[in-house]
């Protein structure tokens, strides 16, 4: 099967130049092979795809129409089963579909499956799905990474040009980093969360997986606007990203923050970072150090861990077997609850649940939540003071290439995982657009970095990453035999 972009698979079919049925056929015999390879597919929607595609009639421009796409399994789809990846929801079937589902739908997307995430997306490794883990495209006998792994992992291999993520505090962008592709989440409230099962409401973004920019343009436009359901989305007008997409980046104020950038340990990676640093001198932008205080990029990790966790535990107090959920027997309302969920949630989610509960507790709350808050309020307007003298933060996407499915971190303490491997929730934090694409590679495996820019301005971020891909030759990647 041959792999194509979103742009070049449209012209192909709406120039009578590929056979729609055959590509859809050997779409999901691929499909299968990288299932058996991968294990990112919960459900693979084979009837849906070829019922949308049957007689199908594709104008030029309707550029989403026919192309096949895949969606993270906390996206509510009417009709399919939407498991979050985790044994308490493990046979629900939504009554309705999520809105950028709808969307997705209403512009001729044909849904090819569901993709495996970490259970109800808590978590970065696709290690706690409920399917078991989500292995690496380029090599699997690694991790694709978390939470959005199946989703990763299937553009990473070339099965798809696109598929839906959902971004905490890096769960878009780490995976696409690992899995060699373009990565990206919005402002926060650009694209509407309604139908998208939660983990921290406020952290919480809607983004993509594609493997160029350009791809990201198309997808993202067709995502973002106002949702009347979704309180927090935002009315502010669309704009035409991909008719606006310019690879001029002379004279673009870039900071690098070289609080993150100087706990890179790799030296291949160093090196990497150091490149990408003067190839935007290159292509005429200003590239300046900034800082931010150690002790607050420290603090990243614990204060994403409080508020993600508190959050949690309220969003997902309704799965109790009795409103939501795998319910087991008991001989009391409080017997079934508490059966239902020590059966139905996974461990690594029972530890992240009492945390959230510790937090929130009256006693605790002052202490600990509202500390949380008050901390996160204290990063944010660090970065705000960047972004009074810079369109854009550059950082590394971390510190190492995917790693071994059994491999553990030996120094969780150190500064190196605290800042530079948790980096990526500050655009969680300040609900700023963040894109992470491909840089090169490290023994063989893809590595990548980062790019945020200031509130709304995702057109800025989508133009300085297209320098950047154009500069780096590194579009259109994908991976199949490891």
């Amino acid at each position: 099967m041959k792999v194509y972009s979103i742009e070049e698979l449209h012209d192909l079919i709406v120039n009578d130049k590929i056979n729609i049925d055959e590509y859809y056929h050997d779409l999901f015999k691929e499909a299968e092979f990288q299932q058996n390879r991968l294990n990112a597919f919960v459900t693979i929607t084979k009837d849906n795809a070829l019922n949308n595609i049957k007689d199908i009639k594709i104008n030029d421009d309707e550029i989403l129409k026919g192309i096949p796409g895949v969606f993270k399994d906390n996206f509510n789809t009417k009709g399919i089963k939407t498991t979050a990846s985790s044994k308490m929801l493990e046979d629900y079937v939504p009554v309705y579909n999520a809105t950028v589902v709808e969307k997705l739908f209403d512009k001729g997307i044909s849904l090819i499956g569901k993709s495996s995430m970490d259970e109800l997306a808590m978590g970065g490794t696709n290690k706690s799905a409920l399917t078991g883990p989500v292995f690496n495209p380029w090599d699997s006998t690694r991790i694709a990474g978390g939470s959005s792994g199946g989703s990763a992992a299937l553009v990473g291999s070339g099965i798809v040009p696109f598929a839906l993520g959902s971004d905490t505090g890096d769960s878009i962008r780490k995976p696409a980093g690992f899995c060699g592709i373009v990565g990206f989440k919005p402002t926060w409230g650009r694209i509407s969360r309604f139908g998208v099962i939660p983990y921290a409401s406020s952290l919480d973004h809607v983004g993509a997986f594609t493997r160029n920019v350009r791809d990201m343009a198309i997808v993202t436009e067709a995502l973002a606007g106002y949702d009347k359901r979704d309180m927090t989305s935002s009315t502010r007008d669309v704009p035409h990203y991909l008719q606006e997409l310019n690879s001029d980046i002379k004279g673009m104020k870039i900071a690098v923050l070289k609080t993150i950038s100087n706990e890179i340990r790799n030296v291949e990676i160093k090196n990497n970072f150091n490149h990408v640093v003067e190839t935007f001198k290159q292509l005429g932008a200003i590239v300046e150090e900034v800082e931010i205080p150690v002790y607050l990029a420290k603090a990243i990790l614990p204060t994403y861990t409080i508020i993600a966790n508190s959050e949690a535990t309220s969003n997902h107090s309704c799965l109790d077997g009795i409103k939501y959920g795998d319910r087991q027997p008991g001989s009391s309302t409080d017997e079934v609850m508490i059966n239902s969920r020590t059966d139905g949630f996974g461990a690594h989610i029972k530890r992240r649940f009492i945390l959230g509960n510790i937090a929130l507790a009256t006693e605790n709350q002052e202490r600990m939540f509202r500390k949380a808050q008050r901390v996160r309020r204290l990063i944010v307007e660090e970065m705000n003071k960047i972004y009074d003298n810079y369109d854009i933060i550059l950082t590394p996407n971390g510190g190492g290439i995917a790693p071994k499915l059994d491999e553990a971190n030996d120094d969780r303490l150190s500064d190196e995982y605290l800042i530079l491997e948790n980096h990526l929730a500050l655009g969680n934090f300040a609900g700023t657009p963040s894109i992470s694409i491909p840089s090169g590679f490290c023994e063989g495996m893809p590595i990548a970095v980062n790019i945020m820019g200031r509130l709304f301005e995702e057109q800025t971020v989508f133009n300085v990453a297209y320098a950047l891909e154009q500069a780096l030759g590194l579009a259109n990647q994908y991976s199949r035999e490891g």
